[in-house]
C-alpha cells in the first residue's frame, strides 16, 4: 500500500512537472528560442574558439574572430543566394508569358470537357481569390508580427553566443555547485557528451544539405530546369525542417518547370526526382551521417517534432532534435531520469523487448 501511495505521488510530481514546462516553453517563447539558437551556435564556434585560446589568443579575440568568421560564411551564402534571386528575377516576364498560356489551356480544357464558359470560370476564380484573400488578410498580420519579433530576438543572438562561450567555465563551476564536488567527474562527462552530441548533429545536418543539395541540383539539371543548382540548393536547406522540408521545397521548382518547358511531365518528374531523394535522405543519408550522433528513436522524434512545432512553430521544429538528444544525455546522466532516457533512446541492439504474457485462464 506504502509504495502504490509513493508511486501515485511521484506520478503526480511528474505530470505537474511536464505541465508547467511545457506551460514555461510556452509563453516565454520568444526569449527562449533565441537562446536555444544560441546555445547551439556557442556550442559549433566552441572549437574554433578552443583553438585560437591554445595560440595564447585572449578569449574575447577568440571569441570575436570566431563570430566573424562565422557571420562572414553566413553573409556569403546569402550574396549567393541573392545572386540566383536576381538572375530568377529577370525571367518573370517570360514566365508570365508562359503562366498565362497554360492558364488558357487550363480554361478551355474546362470549356471543353466541363461545359464551363470563361465568365463562368472568371466568375468562379474572383471568389476563391476573394476569400483566399480574406482569410490570408490575418495570416499575413499575425506573419508580419511574428517576423518582427523573431528579427528582434535575432538581433540578440550574437551577444548571447558571445556570453556563452565567454562565461563557459562559469557555468561549469555552476553545475559542480548544483550537483556537489562528488559528481564533478559526472557533470563533465555529461558536458563533453553534450557538446559531441550537438556539434556531430549540427556538422552532419550541413553534410545532409550539401549532399542532398547536390543530388536535388543534378535531378533538375537533367531535367533541363532553370536555375536548377539554386533550386536544388535552397530545397536543401529546408532540411532544417526534419522529414516535411524537402517536399516543400519541391513545390518551387516543379512550379519552375510547368511555366518554364514545354511539356507538363517536366513537373511531375520533378516531383517524381525530390520524391525519390526524399526516400534516400529519410532512410540512407540522414540515419547514416546524423542519426549515430542523436541516439533518439523514431518514434520520440516524430512525437517531439510535433511537439515543438505547436509550442515554436518552424523555429520549434528546427530545435527539436537537438534539444531532446541534449535532454536524453542530461536524463541519461541522473540516476532518477535514466528510465526517461532509454525511452527516448534506440532500443538495445535494435531488438524488440520480449514481454512474457501471462495465461489468465490459469487457476
Amino acid at each position: 500500500m506504502q509504495k502504490s501511495y509513493s508511486f501515485s505521488v511521484r506520478l503526480a510530481a511528474w505530470l505537474l512537472s511536464a505541465i508547467l514546462i511545457v506551460y514555461i516553453l510556452y509563453m516565454l517563447r520568444e526569449t527562449l528560442v533565441p537562446l536555444t539558437f544560441s546555445v547551439l551556435f556557442a556550442v559549433l564556434l566552441y572549437p574554433i574558439c578552443a583553438f585560437l585560446e591554445s595560440w595564447r589568443f585572449p578569449r574575447i579575440l577568440a571569441i570575436t574572430i570566431a563570430q566573424v568568421l562565422f557571420f562572414a560564411v553566413l553573409m556569403g551564402l546569402i550574396y549567393v543566394a541573392s545572386i540566383q534571386i536576381i538572375s530568377f528575377g529577370e525571367e518573370l516576364p517570360r514566365l508570365e508569358k508562359k503562366a498565362n498560356y497554360w492558364i488558357d489551356q487550363g480554361q478551355d480544357f474546362l470549356s471543353d470537357n466541363f461545359g464551363m464558359s470563361r465568365r463562368k470560370q472568371l466568375t468562379e476564380g474572383r471568389k476563391y481569390l476573394t476569400e483566399a484573400l480574406k482569410n490570408s488578410a490575418s495570416i499575413l498580420t499575425g506573419a508580419v508580427a511574428t517576423t518582427t519579433g523573431t528579427l528582434a530576438s535575432a538581433a540578440l543572438v550574437p551577444l548571447f553566443v558571445f556570453f556563452f562561450l565567454l562565461y563557459r567555465d562559469f557555468f561549469r563551476q555552476f553545475f559542480y555547485k548544483v550537483f556537489d564536488s562528488r559528481h564533478k567527474r559526472r557533470v563533465d562527462q555529461a558536458i563533453k557528451r553534450i557538446y559531441a552530441v550537438v556539434q556531430g548533429y549540427l556538422v552532419g545536418l550541413v553534410s545532409v544539405i550539401l549532399i542532398v543539395g547536390v543530388l536535388n541540383s543534378a535531378g533538375l539539371l537533367l531535367l533541363g530546369v532553370p536555375h536548377a543548382i539554386f533550386f536544388g540548393f535552397f530545397a536543401s536547406c529546408l532540411l532544417l525542417i526534419p522529414y516535411i522540408g524537402l517536399l516543400i521545397g519541391s513545390l518551387l521548382p516543379a512550379l519552375m518547370a510547368l511555366v518554364a518547358l514545354d511539356s507538363p511531365m517536366y513537373s511531375l518528374g520533378v516531383l517524381a526526382v525530390f520524391g525519390v531523394i526524399q526516400v534516400l535522405e529519410g532512410n540512407f543519408i540522414t540515419p547514416y551521417i546524423v542519426g549515430s550522433k542523436v541516439s533518439v528513436n523514431p518514434l520520440a522524434s516524430m512525437i517531439v517534432l510535433i511537439l515543438g512545432g505547436q509550442l515554436w512553430g518552424v523555429s520549434g521544429l528546427i530545435l527539436a532534435l537537438p534539444a531532446t538528444a541534449i535532454v536524453k544525455v542530461i536524463f541519461d546522466s541522473i540516476e532518477p531520469l535514466k528510465p526517461f532516457g532509454y525511452l527516448l533512446g534506440e532500443a538495445e541492439d535494435g531488438k524488440p523487448i520480449k514481454i512474457k504474457i501471462p495465461n489468465l485462464t490459469e487457476e
